[in-house]
């Protein structure tokens, strides 16, 4: 039963943990399997091992922003609580913000996953450290053109501007996306991003298979950093080459979203290929 008035999951809770657990024992080696968490939240499983994406899974900025003028109201449903998530061997933070980086999320995720790895920007590894209460060390920290070989899974730093791309005193990127490599797959998540100069340029060579790509767009009324729009993302997959591109970043907080529909027209009129998910929902490619 959905929560009245909030977008209901295709799947959750309990239920989402026992189809996640059947697919990792039963599917093929070759078969990607995703699973879209909310915001920019992404669950992807290849060969019995799974990365977390910049989960948001808790109400804690509804809750911190609550009776102030930039309220954080919910508009879909929580898809999974994080301790349920107890399958996970690799999980991403983007940046700073928090539905990138939840404490309310991250500290029950590494409390049920005692293996997992965490990469982060580099830049952000004093921050994070506190914010998640765990060693300086434990950590695993990239900037742009830098890469790790993981658990099977090569990740590459790339930039993310949002809405600048900012270092730090050491020229280390704080806003970045991941290119991942595994398998005959090359995945990209975006983090929080523009277009910027060079950004075709720089991930057209990866031929990425599957675009994960942010579509609530930038205005400056919402007083938070702004984002690709649906026209935009559409564009910017179909110029990398992307032979999928699925939309995330909306449907969470009502003051800065987007309309899917948007997206999959712009996306159609450049005959680039999509999927739209929906909350929960598994989607497989071969």
């Amino acid at each position: 039963m959905a929560t009245s008035g909030l977008i209901p999951a295709y799947c959750k809770g309990p239920a989402l943990q026992k189809e996640i657990h059947s697919v990792m024992k039963n599917a093929g080696t070759d078969q990607l399997d995703i699973w879209w968490m909310g915001q920019s939240g992404f669950l992807v499983h290849w060969n019995g091992r799974c990365i977390l994406f910049d989960p948001y899974l808790s109400d804690s900025l509804t809750k911190k922003y609550a009776d102030t003028p930039k309220p954080h109201v919910r508009m879909s449903e929580l898809v999974i609580a994080p301790e349920l998530l107890d399958m996970v061997d690799i999980i991403t933070s983007s940046h700073n913000h928090t539905d990138h980086l939840d404490a309310e999320t991250l500290m029950p995720l590494l409390r049920v996953n005692p293996e997992i790895a965490f990469i982060i920007p580099e830049a952000n590894r004093s921050f994070i450290s506190d914010r998640i209460k765990c060693n300086q060390d434990f950590p695993i920290g990239l900037t742009d053109g830098g890469k790790i070989e993981l658990k099977g899974f090569t990740f590459h730093g790339v930039p993310a501007a949002h809405n600048t791309i900012e270092r730090d005193a050491e020229g280390q990127c704080k806003f970045m996306g991941f290119v991942v490599q595994f398998g005959k797959w090359t995945i990209y998540h975006s983090g929080d991003t523009l277009w910027y100069n060079g950004m075709v340029d720089m991930l057209k060579p990866f031929h990425i298979d599957i675009a994960f790509l942010p579509i609530n767009g930038n205005d400056p009324a919402r007083r938070v950093a702004g984002n690709l729009n649906a026209q935009e993302a559409a564009q910017l997959g179909h110029q990398i080459g992307a032979k999928v591109v699925i939309p995330h970043h909306y449907h969470m907080f009502a003051f800065n979203t987007a309309d899917p529909n948007d997206f999959a027209a712009a996306a159609a009129s450049l005959q680039q290929p999509f999927r739209v998910l929906q909350l929960g929902e598994h989607s497989i490619f071969t």
